[in-house]
């Protein structure tokens, strides 16, 4: 994917609007996610987030973003082995599986990025902690978004994280900065070292984005050149926000607070929208699914 070269640093002003674009993504993740149960097609699904987009006067910074022929949906939806970027059609869910949705807001000409996965009805073990794990590594490279941290604080962070979980993350795919486009500088991938990277400076904004295998890193495109999947068919997870670097630690910018969690349809994820869920120094090496209401 093309990104803008060079760090964007927004104002108070420009971190603002996209804290209104990060509100209405996460609504539009809550509809979605609400309608996922056996029988409901993927295409369905996508239909939920784009009434909630039309219903606040949002754009869409997925629809027709340019790869092998432009994106045809306003969400991608992947299940199961599929990692990312799956587009939503007439497959139907069914009992046991796993879906991750993606979305990407736009107000004012900025975008909210944000991403969750959810189970369809009764779920194994196995995916239920993949899933676990993946929310929490989330919030893991999130407490690392400091200024005068370093990019590969978070991507150690989140590997670290993953790894002691006995899942692995991707390396092919990355989070990225994100502001007047959806894709720009700084690329933050899942992997790295302490110490390493660019330096993080206050108004940076990054869609930070653990993908997480249960088996091999290794991924493969699918036959419609937009869906990628684990190599070996194992499960996949994905979770995303838009934060924010400030002088008063990481901002997220993609969280619904107040009201907004007595309204959300699917009260499964309300931590995770609401924020951190815990002190960051309890997330560092704690086992799957701590803080997990």
């Amino acid at each position: 994917m093309s990104m803008r070269r060079g760090v964007v640093l927004k104002s108070e002003r420009e971190l603002e609007i996209m804290q209104a674009a990060g509100r209405i993504n996460a609504l539009a993740l809550c509809e979605a996610s609400a309608l996922v149960r056996p029988g409901v097609s993927t295409a369905a699904i996508d239909a939920a987030a784009v009434e909630v987009l039309r219903r606040f006067g949002a754009g869409t910074s997925f629809l027709n973003y340019p790869g092998p022929y432009p994106y045809p949906a306003v969400t991608t939806i992947s299940v199961n082995d599929e990692l990312v970027h799956g587009i939503p059609g007439p497959r139907l869910l069914k009992e046991g599986d796993i879906v991750s949705i993606d979305c990407g807001s736009v107000v004012d000409g900025f975008v909210g990025d944000s991403a969750l996965t959810v189970g369809v009805g009764k779920i194994s073990d196995e995916a239920q902690r993949l899933i676990d794990t993946t929310r929490e590594a989330l919030f893991v490279g999130i407490a690392q978004m400091k200024v005068g941290n370093r990019t590969g604080d978070v991507s150690a962070a989140i590997q670290a994280y993953v790894e002691a979980q006995g899942f692995n993350v991707v390396r092919e795919y990355t989070g990225h900065g994100v502001g007047q486009q959806m894709h720009e500088d700084p690329q933050v991938p899942n992997h790295g070292r302490p110490g390493t990277g660019m330096l993080l400076r206050a108004g940076m904004t990054i869609a930070l984005e653990p993908m997480v295998l249960a088996g091999t890193p290794a991924t493969r495109v699918g036959e419609d050149q937009w869906t990628v999947s684990s190599r070996d068919g194992r499960l996949t997870a994905h979770f995303e926000h838009t934060v924010a670097v400030t002088d008063d630690g990481p901002r997220i910018l993609t969280a619904l607070e107040g009201e907004d969690l007595d309204a959300v349809p699917d009260p499964r994820y309300n931590s995770y929208f609401a924020g951190l869920p815990q002190p960051a120094e309890e997330h560092v090496g704690a086992p799957a699914g701590a803080g997990e209401e």
